[in-house]
Formats: structure tokens, C-alpha cells, sequence
């Protein structure tokens, strides 16, 4: 296994929002690839641009851990009559536009600073008292198994505060000419994650937005087989965020239609 820094994991003094571009996950790790110096990417679906690379191709995606986004409160800013668990005018670190967005239209006491690091970093801020609160993606903290016994934790409902595009999905890319690779992935494939994952990525693909844009997608499917879409949206991180929802048998068209709702 090769662990590849990239453009995101080495600039750490700005939010993400600020950085020029797109990929600044994944970018090195695909020219690596690229260049037959690795065999198999490793992804964050919701970090990879939805306008694919020349040459590489998707080969599948895991299952899906929680989607959802957990606030993380330090126990001296925990106020249980307070929405969120979390005190009048906490200080909330994210360097997220679809999360500060999405925490000032339900809290407009709150106070959001960005925060980077990687997922112990930040909490370790959040232990120092920099913060009140932090918010992270709950598939982050269960992957890396993080024991939040010494904060308390406020788990939103990805319904009403709506993930990213394909939060809780790892995807496997691959040179799209490597159909030995490709074979090997299809039994590890999860295909009805795709499903639900494709509808979230392709409206954010007709939006033609990334870490830059206040959108929320998520998406999923219910035991008669029915498609769910939710989504939030501002034009802008300061304008007032719409919400959407809708419901359908198939996947045909739900992106589309849910990103014409968005727009108008």
C-alpha cells in the first residue's frame, strides 16, 4: 500500500472553499495511477470530482457507512435544552460552506471558524477548547473506530441536515484498461450504494459544483423499493438555504428533476 499526500492534506492554513480547483484530494493519487505506479485508487466518493479523468474509470463502491454528520460539543458548551445540544452562540469549527450554511439556518446564534486537520487533530482542538463544537462526518469517526466518550455527540438526521454527495462511500479507481482489475472490483461492487450515490453526484454534476458550493445531497432507497432524494441549497454560503425533497420509483430522471427544483 502507497499513502499519498495530496494538494487538500498538505495546505492546511486555508478552508477548502479557498483552495483553486477541484481534486485537491485525489488529483496526485490519479496521476499515480495514471503513470502505472499504483494498480487500485482509493477514495472518498464525496471527494471525487463528478467530471471523470481521461484514461481512469470507477470500477466500484463499499458499502455505505452513516451518512450523516455528527456535532461534536465539548461537554462544558453541552446545553441539553438548547437545539443541538449545544450552547447560545457556541463557537462551531467547519471549513465546510454545505455545513456552515446548513448549522446557521437551523442555529443563527451560532458562530462558525474554520478548522483543518485530519480527524484527531480536530478533535484534539475541540479538546483544547478552541472550539464548542466541531462537526464531522460520522462515516470518518466509525471507520477510524474514535472513542468520543470524553465529548458529547449530537447525530443530525442526514433528512434534514443533508450530507454531501456520496458521504459514507469509498470508491475503487482504476485505468480504465485494466479490465483484470475491473473484474476483480465488480465482486466487491455494492450496486444498489451506486444507485443512490449516482443521483447525489449527478446533481451535483448539473449544478457543476464542488467544495466551493452550500449543497446537500442524499439520497436513498426504502424497503418497497422506492427512491428518496433530499437535498439543501444556497447560491451563495451567506443566502437563505432552500430545501427540497423527492420521491420516486426509479432512479430515471430524480437527479434531474430534483436539480430543476433547486434552480428555480
Amino acid at each position: 500500500m502507497i499513502i499519498i499526500k495530496t494538494q487538500g492534506d498538505r495546505v492546511q492554513d486555508l478552508p477548502l472553499n479557498k483552495l483553486e480547483g477541484k481534486g485537491f484530494f485525489t488529483k496526485e493519487i490519479e496521476e499515480q495511477l495514471l503513470s502505472d505506479k499504483i494498480d487500485i485508487a482509493v477514495h472518498s466518493l464525496k471527494d471525487l470530482p463528478t467530471d471523470g479523468v481521461e484514461g481512469l474509470i470507477l470500477a466500484g463502491v463499499s458499502y455505505r457507512e452513516d451518512p450523516a454528520d455528527w456535532l461534536i460539543i465539548n461537554k462544558n458548551a453541552f446545553d441539553s435544552s438548547s437545539p443541538m445540544n449545544i450552547k447560545k452562540d457556541a463557537l462551531v469549527g467547519t471549513s465546510s460552506v454545505r455545513r456552515k450554511s446548513q448549522l446557521l439556518h437551523f442555529r443563527a446564534d451560532l458562530t462558525t471558524k474554520d478548522i483543518r486537520g485530519n480527524v484527531p487533530t480536530r478533535l484534539n482542538k475541540l479538546k483544547e477548547g478552541l472550539f464548542d463544537g466541531i462537526v464531522l462526518a460520522a462515516a470518518g469517526i466509525n471507520r477510524l473506530q474514535i472513542d468520543l466518550s470524553e465529548f458529547e455527540t449530537f447525530k443530525f438526521n442526514p433528512k434534514e441536515f443533508v450530507p454531501a454527495p456520496a458521504q459514507g462511500v469509498v470508491a475503487y479507481q482504476v485505468r480504465q484498461q485494466d479490465v483484470d482489475m475491473r473484474r476483480l472490483l465488480k465482486h466487491i461492487h455494492h450496486s444498489e450504494v451506486s444507485a443512490c450515490s449516482n443521483v447525489e453526484r449527478k446533481v451535483l454534476q448539473l449544478l457543476a459544483g464542488g467544495c466551493h458550493t452550500p449543497l446537500g445531497v442524499y439520497c436513498e432507497k426504502d424497503e418497497s423499493g422506492n427512491f428518496h432524494a433530499y437535498s439543501s441549497y444556497a447560491k451563495k454560503e451567506n443566502d437563505p438555504l432552500v430545501f427540497n425533497r423527492l420521491s420516486y420509483s426509479t432512479t430515471h430522471n430524480l437527479a434531474e428533476d430534483l436539480f430543476a427544483k433547486l434552480i428555480n
